[in-house]
């Protein structure tokens, strides 16, 4: 008797820890819902803000980027402060030393490659921090990559050489958003990984033909591609054509067909 006795205590010990492992946490779809927001903000907007060609107003949570700022303060009315100034290259569609200057930028950094430092005048090339191609830093709660920017085709190769700009990969909280510069398909483009808007150029002579830069965000993939610096010698570029290859290579990739000249409107 007193065996039976202590084998059903025992077995009764037994079930009693089984079923105390079995328990889990009663977790409500409403908790599921608000874990699944609360993560979602922690990740900032980006919003591309067409001005005009290779000019634009980015705004990224809290910070607010000038990109290639030309067409004088006025082009900026209504915009916020910028925060951060990138400067791709020379040219006058990327540089104007006039608009710069108009803008009052105060202490807000400039970030440029050195040919265009060496472009500016004293007053403005003092506040200029150069980047070289495949420097880092960081700034304004930024990471900041320097991408070269260059032609591939022969007839090509004295628009851009290599080394002289810079397209830029900024990093904020795991986001990342390539501005591409003046260049063609280049292999630091196609090398490109967890692209969450491209920003990509496409006129003749001076860029890479519609194909090309099609073929190249095919191969890189970013969740968004916004064609931009579109106009060329013999007027615009197809965009329309570049969105159809696109969404015919890799139907994931959304193509944003933004008013990148405003002006032609008026």
């Amino acid at each position: 008797m007193k065996r039976i006795l202590l084998f059903a205590m025992v077995a009764g010990s037994f079930l009693s820890c089984k079923n105390e492992n079995r328990e889990v946490p009663d977790v409500t779809g409403e908790d599921v819902l608000e874990g699944e927001t609360a993560a979602a903000t922690d990740t900032a907007e980006i919003d591309i803000n067409p001005i005009s060609h290779a000019t634009a107003v980015i705004n990224w949570g809290d910070t607010t980027i000038y990109l290639d700022p030309v067409g004088g303060a006025e082009a900026f009315t209504g915009m916020e402060e910028a925060d951060l100034v990138l400067v791709t290259d020379i040219h006058g569609d990327h540089m104007s030393a006039e608009t710069l200057a108009a803008l009052n930028l105060g202490d807000t950094p400039i970030i440029a490659p050195q040919a265009v430092k060496d472009e500016l005048p004293d007053s403005l090339a003092t506040k200029i921090t150069v980047m070289n191609n495949g420097e880092n830093l960081s700034q304004s709660g930024i990471a900041i990559e320097a991408i070269p920017m260059y032609n591939l085709r022969e007839e090509a190769k004295q628009f851009h050489p290599k080394g002289r700009g810079n397209g830029y990969v900024l990093e904020k909280d795991g986001q990342r958003l390539y501005i591409a510069g003046d260049t063609e398909d280049i292999p630091e483009m196609r090398n490109l990984e967890n692209i969450v808007i491209a920003l990509v150029p496409m006129n003749l002579p001076y860029t890479m033909p519609v194909d090309a830069a099609a073929d190249a965000v095919i191969e890189f993939a970013p969740e968004k591609v916004y064609p931009y610096h579109f106009r060329g010698q013999d007027g615009k570029a197809d965009v329309d054509k570049f969105k159809q290859l696109v969404n015919e290579g890799n139907s994931e990739v959304e193509v944003v067909l933004a008013n990148w000249y405003p002006e032609e409107e008026s």
